[in-house]
C-alpha cells in the first residue's frame, strides 16, 4: 500500500527542506526523502565547512596586518586544529539536530534513493532493498541538487581526484596541491589549503573568477600569488597519471606538475541519474528546466501541473541561497494550487523566483573576498542594455585606514543609464561580504540613483563606498 502526502519532495538538504517547511506553513502534509544526511551538500561537503576551513587563515593575515596586534601573532596556522574546528561545524558529520528540527516541523522523513514512476508516485528504495511507495495528492518536488563534473582528461578519473567533497572533509594536508579550475570552488579552496601548508598549483583555462568583473579575479590571483600559491592562467591539463602516492599532471606547453593530490573544480552536473524521468516524459541525467514558480517543463504538467524543481538542479543559479529562495516561492505555490487559491504568479510576488534572472547576489570567500550582484559591465552590454558604470579605489576610504597600508578593494557599479537605477554592483576587498545586501536591496528595489544619494552611509566605515561611486558616477 502506498503513503500518501499532499507533497513529496526528493533531497533533504537546505533547499528541499524548506519546500517542505513552507508548504507544511500553508496546511500540506509533507515527506522528505534523502539518501544521505538530512541537511544535504551545504551543511557537511560544501558551504559551512569550506568557510571553516578559510576563516583561520583570513582571521591570521588580518591580524598580522595592523600594528598592535601583528606583534601579539607569534605563531602559525595549527592545521589539525582548523580540520578539528571544521567537523565540529558539520556536527561531526551527524544529521541528529536537522531530523530533529523536521520532526518538531511536522515533516515527515523516509530514507532511501528516490525515483520517480509515474506522475505523483515515487518509490523508494532503502539501504536493505526494502522499497516504499510514495503518492502524492498535491505535488513532487525534485530537491536533488548536483555533484561536480569530472572532465574527460586522459587518465583524470582513474587518479581518484578529489572534488570539493573530498577537499572539505580532508583528514589530512596533502605537502602538494592541484586545483584544476579557477571558478569560486576552486579559488577558495586554493585559498584555504595555501593557508594550511600545502603548497597550491592552479590550473585555469582563462582567467579567475571568469563571469565576474575582470578586477575581482585579477586581485585575488594576486594574493594567491603573494601567499605562495602557483596560478597559472590559459592553461590547460591534457593528461593525468597517479602512480602510488603521486599525481602527475601534463599541460598543453608540455609541462608537468607533481602533486599529492589533484583537485577538480570545473564544473558541476544534476543529480538526476536513476530518478525515474522517463517515466514522466523526461530524460534521466538531465538538468530540470522551471518557470519562475518552480514548474518543471515536463509533458505530464500540461493539464495538472504537479512537478517542480529547485535549486541546484533545475541550473539557474547553484548557490544555497538562491536554492532557498526558490524553495520558499515553491512550497507556497504549490499550496495555494493545490487549495485553488489562483496564487499570482507575477514578477516580485511571493510566488515566484523573479531575482534569479538579474538579481543573484554572491559571496566568494576568498583573501580578499569578492561579493557580487546582478550584472556585471559586460553581461549588461551583451543584453543590450545601455550603461555607464563608476568604480573607486576602497583603498582610499577614511574606512579603510583601520587596517593600516594592507587594505587592497575596488568597487563597481553598474547602472542601466536610461532608467537611472542599479543593476549590477562588484566588491572586492577585505570583509566586503557584509556589505553585499545593501546592493542587493538596491537593485531588487529598483532604487533610482537620486534617491540612493539621500542613503547616508556611516563614517568612518567601508560602506562609505556608496558615497564615493555616486560622486564618481556624478549624477545624482
Amino acid at each position: 500500500m502506498a503513503e500518501t502526502y499532499d507533497l513529496i519532495v526528493i533531497g533533504a538538504g537546505a533547499v528541499g527542506e524548506n519546500v517542505a517547511d513552507y508548504a507544511h506553513k500553508e496546511g500540506l502534509s509533507t515527506v522528505l526523502v534523502e539518501n544521505e544526511l538530512v541537511g544535504g551538500e551545504c551543511s557537511y561537503w560544501a558551504c559551512m565547512p569550506s568557510k571553516a576551513l578559510l576563516r583561520p587563515g583570513t582571521a591570521l593575515r588580518a591580524a598580522q596586518h595592523v600594528a598592535g596586534a601583528e606583534q601579539a601573532v607569534t605563531g602559525s596556522i595549527d592545521p589539525a586544529a582548523v580540520l578539528a574546528r571544521r567537523t565540529t561545524t558539520v556536527s561531526n558529520y551527524d544529521d541528529g539536530g536537522q531530523v530533529a528540527w523536521m520532526r518538531s516541523a511536522g515533516i515527515d522523513l523516509v530514507r532511501g534513493t528516490a525515483r520517480l514512476d509515474g506522475p505523483k508516485r515515487v518509490v523508494v528504495t532503502a539501504l536493505d532493498g526494502t522499497e516504499t511507495v510514495l503518492e502524492a495528492r498535491a505535488a513532487v518536488a525534485v530537491s536533488t541538487g548536483s555533484s561536480a563534473l569530472i572532465p574527460p582528461i586522459e587518465g583524470l578519473a582513474e587518479a581518484e581526484p578529489w572534488t570539493s567533497r573530498e577537499a572539505t572533509s580532508a583528514t589530512e594536508i596533502p605537502p602538494r596541491l592541484i586545483v584544476l579550475g579557477g571558478g569560486v570552488v576552486g579559488a577558495e579552496m586554493a585559498t584555504a589549503y595555501t593557508s594550511l601548508g600545502s603548497k597550491v598549483t592552479m590550473v585555469v583555462r582563462g582567467g579567475l573568477l571568469g563571469g565576474m568583473e575582470p578586477f575581482a579575479g585579477e586581485m585575488v590571483a594576486k594574493a594567491l600569488t603573494e601567499a605562495g600559491a602557483d596560478v597559472r592562467l590559459n592553461a590547460s591539463i591534457t593528461k593525468v597519471a597517479r602512480e602510488g602516492g603521486v599525481v602527475t599532471a601534463t599541460l598543453d606547453d608540455g609541462s608537468t606538475i607533481a602533486a599529492e593530490q589533484i583537485l577538480v573544480a570545473t564544473g558541476r552536473t544534476p543529480n538526476t541519474q536513476g530518478l525515474g524521468l522517463a517515466s514522466v516524459g523526461l530524460q534521466d541525467g538531465d538538468w530540470l528546466s522551471v518557470d519562475d514558480t518552480l514548474l518543471v517543463d515536463a509533458p505530464t504538467n500540461a493539464d495538472d501541473p504537479w512537478l517542480y524543481a529547485t535549486g541546484d538542479v533545475n541550473r539557474r543559479a547553484l548557490l544555497t541561497h538562491e536554492g532557498k529562495y526558490q524553495a520558499r516561492a515553491a512550497g507556497r505555490v504549490i499550496a495555494a494550487r493545490f487549495k485553488d487559491e489562483s496564487p499570482d504568479t507575477g514578477r516580485w510576488t511571493r510566488y515566484t523566483a523573479t531575482a534569479d534572472h538579474a538579481a543573484v547576489p554572491q559571496v566568494t570567500f576568498t583573501d580578499p573576498e569578492v561579493a557580487s550582484v546582478g550584472l556585471t559591465e559586460d553581461a549588461a552590454r551583451k543584453a543590450g542594455t545601455k550603461v555607464r558604470v563608476a568604480e573607486y579605489d576602497m583603498a582610499a576610504l577614511a574606512g579603510a585606514s583601520v587596517y593600516d597600508d594592507a587594505y587592497v578593494g575596488r568597487a563597481k557599479l553598474v547602472i542601466d543609464d536610461e532608467r537611472d537605477v542599479p543593476i549590477g554592483a562588484t566588491f572586492a576587498g577585505y570583509d566586503v561580504g557584509e556589505m553585499l545586501h545593501a546592493a542587493t536591496i538596491a537593485i531588487v528595489g529598483e532604487v533610482p540613483i537620486q534617491r540612493l544619494w539621500h542613503a547616508v552611509p556611516s563614517y568612518p566605515t567601508l560602506s562609505e563606498i556608496w558615497l564615493r561611486l555616486l560622486e564618481t558616477d556624478g549624477r545624482a
